[in-house]
């Protein structure tokens, strides 16, 4: 994916790692023919598809929790859950996908389940674009996240995103995803995983900007309806 990030914000980005992790470079045989085995239930094959699968799927829920402790936690319920479901993977779309989504919604359960306050403050920072900017602009390369952002502001501020457009966010910007891969992982239109990551980023300047200038005030928006965490994320079908 090509980024206009900084090489300073592109190694804040890197995911991080997890104990044990293994080096990718060795030969491996194809992941289709490993997931074959994994269903068969042998051992070796589920612990390569851990060990090449679980540095994303990490980085994607320490992006999300920001704690390391949880991060590894929901790593581990993850895979826990894929060991428990492999078999009904059909292979009707990518494993990595069928991975994340899993995550994804272990995530999303786990921030329901936090306390009300910390959910109720989420809600309040939620607000809609209200259209003004190019159309040209949605889904495309944010020019203007580029430059010398301060890394600890820049972690602070997609932590004040809501969950909604830090994961969007996290799963295209900084994973790489395309929006057809969100779309499938988030079970979303392509036009609305777009949209979605025209907010974030959009939210995500203005948090910037507060927090270069104390005195910056958010425009004000124009209230829409958004989509929600209701359940038709928080399925149990991963297919």
């Amino acid at each position: 994916m090509t980024t206009s990030y900084t090489n300073e914000q592109q190694a804040y980005f890197e995911p991080a790692s997890v104990p044990g992790q293994s080096n990718p470079a060795c030969a491996a045989p194809p992941e289709d023919e490993t997931i074959r085995r994994a269903q068969r239930g042998e051992t070796d094959a589920f612990e390569h598809i851990y060990k090449l699968h679980s540095r994303r799927v990490y980085a994607l829920c320490l992006r999300m929790a920001g704690n390391p402790a949880e991060a590894e936690d929901l790593t581990q319920e993850a895979f826990l859950t894929v060991l428990r479901k492999i078999k009904t993977f059909r292979g009707d779309s990518a494993f990595s996908t069928w991975l994340h989504r899993i995550a994804v919604n272990l995530v999303l359960m786990r921030l329901r389940k936090r306390p009300l306050q910390e959910t109720a403050s989420e809600k309040n920072r939620e607000q809609n674009a209200n259209g003004s900017e190019s159309n040209a602009e949605i889904g495309g390369p944010d020019l203007r996240l580029a430059g010398s952002i301060d890394r600890v502001n820049l972690e602070r501020a997609i932590q004040r995103l809501t969950p909604c457009h830090r994961l969007v966010f996290v799963l295209h910007d900084v994973q790489g995803y395309k929006h057809k891969e969100i779309a499938k992982i988030l079970s979303w239109s392509i036009g609305n995983s777009k949209a979605q990551l025209h907010r974030s980023r959009r939210k995500l300047r203005e948090l910037l900007q507060e927090d270069l200038d104390p005195a910056y005030v958010t425009p004000p928006r124009r209230e829409t309806r958004t989509e929600s965490f209701g359940s038709t994320w928080l399925h149990e079908s991963y297919e």
